[in-house]
């Protein structure tokens, strides 16, 4: 089993550093745990970069399932991030349920429909970035509503800040993942997304997002402030958020060609800033 974890360790390390890093600063009987939950999370919101048609990515999102649900047992021992999730689940009592929610999110990134309303777009951010954090709080020890209610603050300013970051990648496949009434609010029209045409409606409209994740931020911040620091070291990923938005508001930003990059080493030194506040 040791091996299974130092494999999701490698890969988060790997396709998701931001959370790779930020885990290093969570006590080392979580840590393994965590990369096992955000190997998995890899795993599934990967899919459509690793499939050319949907139904293929189906057929994985099915796999996972039945994986979770001991379907596919002699199977699920051959890959080493399903073999480290199972005994995490085992372990630490994670919830299948939320495990399934993930994936069953996920399947709408397989195909190119519109996001129809903000609605629907709050309700994918709970079921993928919120309820990754609320399961990163389990395993620290979170429990409650307090955490759920930390948890969806803290996935709605992650998951719409990594939206925006994508922005240019989503639109060059054919997805918009800006709610269809925000588009029609600002009189966005979602063929020049798809063209990578930029106009100052669309400026507007996600300016007007950026400051909904900064509302969010802060409604997560003020929440976790009275959890304990083990819980909120599982939250230390919230804290690169700023230096993302930042980026955006510069004035040469461009949604469709400007890189939303931070050098690895002001994240890390972010990240050791948040992280050594929680120490006091």
């Amino acid at each position: 089993m040791q091996d299974a974890y130092a494999h999701c360790q490698a890969l988060v390390r790997e396709v998701d550093r931001d959370r790779y890093l930020a885990s290093l600063f969570v006590p080392e009987t979580d840590r393994r745990h965590l990369f096992a939950l955000y190997a998995f999370n890899a795993e599934i919101a990967s899919v459509r970069e690793r499939v050319r048609e949907p139904m293929a990515g189906e057929i994985r999102l099915q796999w996972w399932r039945d994986a979770l649900a001991g379907r596919a047992a002699g199977e699920a021992g051959g890959s080493p991030v399903a073999a480290a999730l199972l005994d995490t689940i085992e372990q630490r009592r994670l919830p299948r349920a939320d495990l399934e929610r993930l994936i069953e999110a996920r399947a709408f990134d397989l195909y190119n429909d519109p996001m129809p309303n903000r609605a629907a777009f709050e309700g994918y951010l709970r079921a993928t970035s919120s309820l990754l954090f609320a399961l990163a709080g389990r395993l620290a020890g979170g429990t409650g509503e307090a955490l759920n209610t930390a948890a969806e603050h803290a996935g709605f300013a992650y998951g719409i800040t990594g939206l925006l970051r994508a922005f240019p990648l989503h639109a060059s496949r054919g997805q918009i993942f800006l709610p269809h009434d925000l588009l029609d609010q600002f009189n966005v029209r979602a063929d020049d997304v798809l063209t990578g045409q930029g106009s100052p409606a669309l400026a507007e409209a996600l300016r007007a997002l950026r400051g909904e994740a900064r509302s969010h931020l802060q409604a997560a911040r003020e929440r976790l402030s009275s959890m304990q620091p083990g819980i909120q070291a599982a939250f230390l990923p919230l804290a690169l958020v700023d230096a993302y938005l930042a980026r955006m508001e510069a004035t040469n930003y461009d949604p469709f060609h400007t890189p939303i990059e931070v050098p690895q080493w002001r994240r890390q030194w972010t990240l050791w800033r948040a992280a050594r506040r929680l120490r006091g």
